[in-house]
């Protein structure tokens, strides 16, 4: 049985925490509109191979690092680490199967401030149409595609990582926190987890047994401690920019 996501929209619950949270770098991997990274206030890197941006997303941020490549490209460029970069708070967003999200995770979890959170989307189905891996045609409606295996596949590799699920509709969003950017848990057995889950459907791993293993956290009990999970890589709101328009 699914239990469907029913809280508020992903999408207003970030607009939520970047309004209360100033992040000194946050990362999204795909980003097609901007939409999600628009509200963000601090120093923004967004990657996606196919932008579609029409609307002001910089705002009042102090830098904006727009990559136009695939996530694979752009961690392999090594831009991060040649910049010294430790993302605060990332959102992975990228190609719904779990072999692309699980190698932004571990990309990302690489180059993370330790006291770092990163989101993970599209967790959550609730049909098993949607979690097809069958992609041509591209699937119609909503496609979550198979990410929800990373679900099972941190809590069975990296029961140190907390993993906090919130109940955002559509399809859920992911917290990831206690991140070890020294671990190679994952990466060392890379091979092994394709091996072992691509061809796993949920129906075959039981839709009860997946949502057994969780509890959906209410996004209000988020915001109503202050968004605490990031109290450690939040910045004093003394250090938000304020443009200011000059005259040419």
């Amino acid at each position: 049985m699914f239990n469907r996501p029913n809280d508020i929209r992903y999408v207003r619950f970030l607009r939520q925490l970047h309004a209360s949270v100033l992040f000194d770098w946050y990362m999204e991997i795909g980003c097609r509109s901007g939409k999600t990274f628009a509200p963000v206030r601090g120093r923004t890197i967004a990657v996606d191979p196919y932008f579609q941006v029409d609307t002001n997303v910089i705002g009042p941020k102090p830098a904006l690092h727009v990559f136009q490549q695939t996530s694979d490209a752009f961690f392999a460029s090594g831009f991060l680490s040649a910049a010294k970069i430790k993302p605060g708070f990332s959102f992975l967003d990228g190609m719904h199967l779990f072999e692309y999200l699980l190698r932004d995770f571990m990309n990302t979890e690489k180059h993370s401030h330790p006291d770092g959170v990163i989101a993970l989307h599209d967790c959550c189905p609730f049909t098993h149409d949607m979690t097809t891996r069958e992609i041509d045609p591209r699937p119609t409606g909503a496609w979550t595609g198979d990410v929800w295996k990373i679900i099972p596949i941190l809590q069975q590799m990296r029961p140190d990582l907390k993993i906090t699920v919130l109940g955002c509709k559509p399809t859920g969003l992911v917290l990831v926190s206690n991140l070890n950017p020294k671990s190679r848990v994952l990466s060392s057995n890379y091979d092994a987890l394709l091996r072992d889950w691509t061809q796993v459907t949920l129906e075959d791993y039981g839709t009860e047994r997946f949502f057994g293993s969780f509890d959906f956290v209410p996004c209000a009990e988020i915001a109503s401690d202050g968004f605490a999970i990031f109290d450690k890589v939040r910045l004093s709101e003394d250090s938000a920019l304020t443009p200011t328009y000059v005259t040419p």
